[in-house]
């Protein structure tokens, strides 16, 4: 994901400098493929994802839910769906969220406004450092309780969950083990079943 604006659609003077965007502003953006967000006023952007990008997504989206489903713990969200944190004015878009049934209270109709207790997300070239650097200190901040990074080339998955208002890592596994989730309950995924080959 890159923070540069050069395919935002003309006139470019109706586009604020670099750390002045708003809601506002990001309400106006086009709907053409790419993923806009806001992060401290900081546009970024990412073209469409890949297809290896997508598999991954999708095969951790659909275990998640029927886990979730099956024992009626709670709803799960793929992208783009947007997520109003207490920290952050511009919703962001996480590739999967999970909110427990418990905090159903959170699922608005155009939103989740706040944190959900699992937010995954998964690693491009165009965005990594984006979802590792300033997506991993706002969710930090935000609260979320776990968060999960998936990198699809180096076929592994990260696990940090909130301590005292911080991440620790407390898993990176890879092919041949298991990722297992410390806040829905009894889910675990084989690493082999997220990164089946197209």
């Amino acid at each position: 994901m890159t923070t540069l604006t050069p395919s935002l659609p003309p006139p470019a003077r109706d586009w604020p400098e670099q750390g002045l965007w708003t809601y506002a502003d990001w309400e106006r953006l086009p709907d053409d493929g790419y993923r806009y967000e806001v992060i401290q006023g900081v546009l970024h952007m990412s073209p469409p994802p890949s297809i290896l990008h997508q598999s991954a997504s999708n095969r951790l989206a659909t275990l998640i839910t029927n886990h979730a489903d099956d024992r009626k713990l709670g709803w799960v969200f793929t992208a783009p769906v947007g997520v109003a944190l207490p920290t952050e004015p511009v919703p962001l878009q996480p590739d999967i969220l999970f909110v427990s049934a418990a905090r159903q209270a959170i699922i608005g109709k155009q939103y989740i406004d706040g944190a959900p207790d699992l937010i995954v997300e998964i690693l491009s070239p165009s965005n990594w450092t984006f979802d590792r650097k300033e997506k991993f200190q706002v969710y930090q901040a935000a609260g979320v309780p776990e968060y999960w990074i998936i990198d699809y080339r180096a076929r592994t998955i990260e696990i940090f969950v909130l301590e005292e208002g911080e991440y620790a890592l407390v898993s990176k596994v890879g092919l041949g083990e298991m990722a297992v989730s410390q806040r829905m309950a009894d889910f675990q995924v084989a690493v082999a079943e997220v990164f089946r080959e197209v």
